[in-house]
């Protein structure tokens, strides 16, 4: 028996080894730039890169928290139908389900929330684009419309924001009547007379574009996201043209009035709360007091 291999070596190895193993989280690679950010530097500028000014996708936990007052309850979001077509493509609709599930631990794409904003009263539904892309289905429009009663029974402001690949194609013709569904939804909020915003993330395309997404008092967006019906390469297929530089992207739209604001997401509580007192008709935000030394 080696005295040395056997024994003296596994020692020293276990000794220089120990604690060095580095979780694989702790650096984010920025998807626009390919800047390597610290997860805590990450997690203080609220995931926007500081070198490129990436505004990178949250979920939704972070996402409720960042918008709405300390003090929000999630509400319970309607049961919803499973695989009511019995849909499979390359794997069963279900299966994909399961996984989406596992990854947000939420029962569908949607989650709501009823708080404040600068003390305005709030309700707040948020797509996740981790949970298959944010696809409106069954489970979206009725989580959707149980939040804009939510609003209504709350005389509160509804606020949705939007990160979707567009309607559910593992539900067919019933995905696609989410769209009415939703535009009711928001019609009963306005008849209720309390504002309805949209505050528009990356990516917001397709069905749910072409309904609740569009359809503000106020149309926010974050800088850079993108934001279409259709993609590029289909319109420039159909018209034969080159499409503009930027098209589709928030700033662009917004120089050609489709947007009322692109805010960064640093500021957007602050200009949530602005905009629901004035909408609400409340009493204005208090002075903020000044900081710096006095003379």
């Amino acid at each position: 028996m080696n005295w040395l291999t056997n024994f003296v070596r596994p020692k020293i190895r276990a000794l220089v080894s120990r604690g060095t193993e580095i979780p694989d989280n702790l650096w984010v690679k920025c998807d626009k730039c390919g800047t390597m950010i610290f997860h805590r530097e990450l997690e203080a500028s609220l995931h926007v890169c500081a070198q490129c000014g990436n505004h990178m996708r949250i979920d939704t936990g972070k996402r409720l928290a960042l918008m709405l007052d300390d003090g929000f309850t999630k509400l319970d979001m309607p049961k919803p139908i499973v695989d009511p077509l019995k849909f499979r493509d390359k794997e069963r609709y279900t299966d994909r389900l399961k996984r989406s599930h596992a990854k947000t631990t939420e029962p569908d794409a949607i989650t709501s929330a009823a708080g404040t904003i600068g003390g305005v009263p709030a309700v707040v539904s948020v797509l996740d684009f981790s949970f298959m892309g944010g696809s409106m289905g069954i489970g979206v429009g009725d989580g959707f419309v149980a939040a804009a009663r939510e609003a209504v029974e709350r005389k509160a402001a509804f606020i949705a924001v939007t990160s979707s690949g567009g309607a559910r194609m593992q539900e067919g013709i019933l995905s696609l009547m989410q769209m009415p569904r939703t535009t009711i939804a928001v019609q009963m909020v306005k008849e209720a007379g309390l504002p309805y915003i949209v505050l528009l993330t990356d990516p917001t395309t397709g069905g749910v574009s072409a309904s609740f997404a569009m359809l503000g008092d106020v149309q926010i967006a974050e800088p850079g996201a993108y934001i279409a019906f259709a993609g590029a390469r289909v319109i420039e297929s159909t018209v034969r043209e080159k499409l503009p530089e930027g098209f589709q992207r928030a700033e662009y739209l917004l120089e050609h009035g489709m947007l009322d604001a692109v805010v960064p997401r640093s500021e957007l509580r602050g200009t949530l709360a602005k905009i629901l007192r004035l909408l609400m008709r409340t009493s204005p935000l208090p002075a903020l007091e000044s900081s710096a030394p006095a003379a």
